[in-house]
């Protein structure tokens, strides 16, 4: 039974890579149809759409079953037949937008179908997870890539170039802060589906001070705070956090889902700064800020679809065959941090933690420009928050 499993798998992958060769466009089925998915993923095929076209998608919303295959024109399942929609033959690659702690059962699945998978950060809730997709994808010889999308936006490229040409001299501090008010009820409240402001924004912050510094941390420290807001019965509502990256540099930031919106970040080094505002939104202007020898340059970049850049990317390198990042590892090297974070949050202390490579940065090549995207009226999905 294993064997002619693993046959039809390996001939659905066959066909697959025949069908790619003829149209040069991956067919992506998206799982999930929550706000984010609505407001960004889907309307971004239509930037995508050299090498990239939607084919099908997955909901357990009957009302999004109808609306939404109807606005574009695909099938819609639901769950529980998930292992159907994956066995469609224009099916090449999945993008899976669901809550946190279905991010590894739904990878998992996809990969061993012979499909490549593009899964929303956090990549998943512990290691062990991680270390689930990350194998099995390479048991199925498909790609697994983690939807960092700021590593495709420009600014905060620009900012990574910057620090590497030396323009601020050596990158000593990084602050950031991340906020908003989140409406409730909401996943992002829900522990059992990995919710909290950690999870959910602290993995920006995280992020963006790896690639700034190009290296990744040896201890964490963390606060929580939870107040007496309903809504955070179950999760953190705010915390600050400490990195202590190697050569003496040091990460800290602010997060909180009871707070007004920030989305900022300053990195400081030797010789000069770089400060980025909307820094982590996918809508919005951003400004750039570089001071250096003490003269400042601020440009004000306007707003660009950022899940377009990513998707095209991720069908070139399935048509290419070639590695992808950020990459599964890099989702890793994430989570293993928040881990730690919240590990910290729990005992009080500074947690260290075990040496871990990680050879691919992002880089300016990676940089891909799209024009902003129309956002539909959402289908049953509320927003995040007002703002």
């Amino acid at each position: 039974m294993a064997a002619s499993k693993q046959a039809r798998g390996q001939a659905r992958k066959t066909v697959r890579k025949t069908s790619n060769k003829t149209s040069r466009k991956i067919g992506y089925v998206v799982v999930g149809l929550g706000h984010f998915a609505q407001d960004a993923i889907l309307p971004a095929f239509q930037h995508a759409k050299k090498n990239s076209r939607l084919v099908a998608l997955v909901s357990g919303d009957a009302q999004k079953h109808r609306a939404l295959g109807k606005r574009y024109g695909v099938p819609v399942y639901g769950y529980e037949r998930f292992d159907e929609c994956l066995a469609l033959p224009d099916v090449d690659a999945v993008y899976i937008a669901l809550p946190n702690s279905l991010h590894a059962e739904y990878a998992v699945r996809a990969v061993r179908a012979g499909a490549h998978v593009l899964c929303e950060k956090p990549m998943a809730l512990d290691e062990r997870q991680c270390m689930d997709m990350i194998r099995a994808a390479e048991d199925s010889d498909v790609k697994l890539m983690v939807a960092y999308r700021l590593h495709f936006e420009s600014t905060n490229l620009a900012a990574v170039e910057a620090v590497r040409k030396g323009k601020i001299g050596e990158p000593r501090l990084f602050s950031s802060s991340f906020s908003f008010q989140i409406k409730g009820p909401n996943i992002r409240l829900d522990r059992e589906k990995g919710g909290g402001a950690t999870w959910d924004i602290g993995v920006y912050c995280v992020n963006a001070a790896r690639y700034l510094f190009r290296a990744e941390p040896e201890e964490v420290f963390a606060f929580r705070a939870e107040g007496k807001d309903a809504r955070f019965a179950e999760t953190e509502e705010a915390v600050s956090a400490v990195l202590r990256f190697p050569e003496g540099r040091l990460a800290s930031f602010n997060i909180s889902f009871g707070a007004a919106p920030s989305s900022t970040y300053q990195l400081v080094g030797t010789q000069g700064s770089i400060r980025l505002d909307n820094a982590y939104e996918y809508k919005g202007k951003m400004t750039f800020e570089l001071e250096t020898k003490g003269k400042k340059q601020r440009r004000i970049l306007p707003e660009r679809d950022q899940l377009a850049p990513e998707i095209a990317y991720f069908s070139d390198c399935i048509l290419k065959d070639q590695a992808v990042e950020p990459n599964g590892w890099e989702g890793l090297a994430d989570v293993r941090i928040v881990r730690a974070l919240y590990e910290s949050m729990g005992s009080g202390r500074p947690v260290r933690l075990a040496p871990f490579e990680k050879r691919q940065r992002p880089t300016e090549e990676q940089e891909r420009r799209r024009p902003p995207v129309q956002s539909p009226e959402p289908v049953n999905a509320a927003p995040p928050s007002d703002g």
